[in-house]
């Protein structure tokens, strides 16, 4: 089999994972459900195998062709390289570049150019890229960090509706509106929150969202906190006015009106997702830094 020129690209996220076989003549594209390599090794790797059966099955290739490929695999959870090889071994990929699923959405956000990424979906991670060198910062999980993210601001919401239960806070049509979403029991909302998993929770971002576009003072109140979050963290990286700025994920873009003047005007829309990110880093090698 003649591979010049194909590329093999998985962006896994949380909620999705998506798979591309590029060749110089098509592209074979599966979608399946999200992974977290830290939280469900096995479950992962079931995952990325059906996946990449798929791919094979659709291009006509047997599985084990697929070694061959320069590839790139974005995943959630992956922390250090010691989860990269051992998902290298158990995929039959062992020249695939494995990293977290970062790096492939800074690339496909900005391309080469230098500026600067807020991942602000069901997590949250911060990125520079200066010099086709990426320089990262958080998405180390809702557990350690996350703030600012989907599942963050749900969290903080139902927080928000509990004190409305106690007398302590300021009632709203989302903290109502929330409250009426689980039967009026404050037992149910802490249930949900101590027990469904990020995306499940993040789901409910959108309420926030939404509150906040038509004035509700809670909801507008927590973007301001987590817009305080995306500035701080995007200046200890060395933002500066001027440089560019993207916002990425479900939440990205409701930060917007809560930025300083000089990040809100360097704003851009992402060049593409992850998963050309992960296209164009296929066979490019080792995972960028957390810091440096």
């Amino acid at each position: 089999m003649n591979i010049d020129g194909w590329r093999l690209g998985v962006d896994g996220g949380g909620t999705r994972c998506r798979f591309a076989l590029q060749t110089p003549v098509e592209r074979h594209s599966v979608v399946l459900g999200g992974v977290d390599v830290s939280g469900d090794f096995d479950g992962a790797v079931a995952t990325l195998r059906a996946g990449l059966q798929q791919l094979a099955t659709l291009a006509g290739l047997e599985p084990g062709a697929l070694a061959r490929v320069p590839a790139h695999l974005g995943l959630s959870g992956v922390v250090d390289s010691h989860d990269a090889d051992r998902l290298r071994a158990a995929l039959g990929l062992p020249g695939a570049a494995v990293a977290d699923d970062r790096p492939a959405a800074v690339r496909g956000a900005l391309g080469r150019e230098d500026g600067f990424v807020a991942g602000l979906g069901t997590g949250a991670f911060f990125a520079r890229q200066r010099d086709g060198q990426i320089r990262l910062a958080g998405g180390w999980g809702p557990a350690l960090g996350d703030d600012a993210s989907g599942a963050w601001l749900a969290r903080r919401a139902l927080a928000a509706t509990l004190a409305v239960v106690d007398g302590l806070g300021e009632e709203s049509p989302l903290t109502a509106g929330l409250l009426l979403r689980f039967d009026g029991s404050p037992r149910k909302i802490v249930r949900f929150a101590a027990r469904v998993p990020p995306a499940e929770l993040a789901a409910l971002a959108p309420l926030v969202t939404e509150a906040a576009a038509h004035g509700d003072a809670v909801a507008r109140d927590l973007l301001k906190r987590g817009a305080a979050h995306v500035m701080m963290t995007l200046r200890r990286l060395g933002h500066r006015a001027g440089d560019t700025l993207c916002l990425t994920g479900g939440v990205g873009a409701a930060y917007a009106p809560y930025l300083p003047a000089d990040m809100a005007i360097a704003l851009v829309e992402a060049r593409a997702g992850a998963l050309e990110g992960a296209l164009e880093l296929a066979g490019r090698g080792a995972a960028p830094r957390r810091q440096g």
